[in-house]
């Protein structure tokens, strides 16, 4: 049952220039991705796919995120949770359940790579690699070439809280902060590195952190879409204007086990879980919507049914499609002379 105590009912969305329309669309891509990964959940009890991330928990901030972004010119550097964001950019259920089942046709890496390493060159998603928080770096350099070559996009990379204890982050923060580079650089706080609780892993905010950067950090309530929607705004437009990096903390919690290899209840306790089920994001949109008289149970019963198809589709054709062959190994591994011609 969700806290009504944490639904905002006044049009907030109206105030941040979002239609009806844009926050319904909003609150279909979460909960898209919350299908998506119960699905995923249930295909590895089955043994059909191998292994997944959980995303559960963490969708209204990154859904909310890709919306407040340029979704046209922008590059994305996301972590291996960011099923809500890599949904709402344009990644469809069926590329993903396909990455999902290791298949040959996976657009992120040809089946060669784990789940939630994304990449789509159509979309301007830069794939991760295995090491954690590589992408910080990785987005701090796109964002050097956005103010080398005066292109007006930004890039916005995406970590967990136990990512900013790792030197990587504090390599790009220094960077970004000298060069003052437009770079977005959202943590989301799931108060959990794998099975390490916040306080004994961060001593004071994450947000904090930028101050020694040079450029603001701002903690933000994950749970409120439309929070995070007018704080990642924000930060787009100071970097289009040239004022450097933000870093957003986004408070959430990870509602499921870090993977399906791993048993949380060694490490919390079920109370603890299900207090934090009280103020999960997407449940908290619904009761938004339908406080606001613009949703009610019939379109979202509606909207379930259609989705859950979509998810089934998806699924049955990524089972049927073949795996990458033993000599395609090699394929896309280097850039073709023409491609590297067209980046100088």
């Amino acid at each position: 049952m969700i806290d009504e105590e944490n639904i905002n009912v006044n049009n907030q969305h109206e105030q941040l220039g979002l239609s009806d329309g844009q926050v319904i669309d909003m609150y279909r891509y979460m909960l898209l991705a919350r299908k998506f990964d119960e699905r995923n959940l249930l295909l590895q009890r089955a043994g059909k796919i191998t292994f997944h991330v959980s995303g559960i928990g963490q969708e209204a901030a990154q859904v909310a995120a890709a919306f407040a972004l340029d979704r046209e010119k922008d590059y994305f550097l996301p972590y291996y949770r960011d099923y809500g964001f890599v949904l709402a950019v344009g990644m469809t259920p069926r590329e993903l359940m396909l990455s999902a089942f290791a298949k040959a046709e996976d657009p992120n890496s040809g089946g060669r790579q784990m789940p939630g390493h994304f990449g789509s060159k159509r979309l301007r998603i830069v794939t991760g690699s295995s090491p954690v928080t590589t992408q910080v770096p990785h987005a701090v350099g796109f964002a050097l070439a956005a103010k080398m070559k005066k292109k007006e996009f930004v890039s916005f990379v995406t970590f967990g809280d136990g990512s900013s204890n790792q030197g990587d982050f504090h390599e790009g923060c220094n960077f970004a902060g000298v060069h003052k580079l437009p770079v977005i650089l959202m943590c989301e706080n799931n108060q959990y590195a794998i099975s390490v609780p916040l306080h004994k892993q961060v001593s004071g905010k994450i947000s904090d952190r930028a101050l020694g950067y040079g450029f603001p950090g701002i903690r933000v309530d994950g749970n409120d879409a439309l929070e995070v929607y007018r704080v990642v705004k924000e930060a787009r437009e100071r970097a289009i204007r040239g004022e450097g990096p933000t870093l957003i903390e986004a408070m959430m919690y990870r509602l499921e086990p870090h993977a399906t290899s791993d048993n949380d209840m060694v490490y919390r306790t079920q109370e603890e879980v299900d207090e934090n089920w009280k103020k999960d994001g997407v449940a908290r949109m619904k009761s938004y919507l339908i406080n606001l008289g613009i949703w009610d149970e019939a379109k979202d019963a509606d909207l379930v049914a259609q989705l859950n198809m979509e998810i089934k589709e998806a699924t049955e054709y990524a089972d049927l499609a073949p795996f990458p062959k033993p000599e395609d190994t090699l394929l896309h591994v280097y850039a073709s002379a023409e491609e590297e011609k067209s980046w100088q």
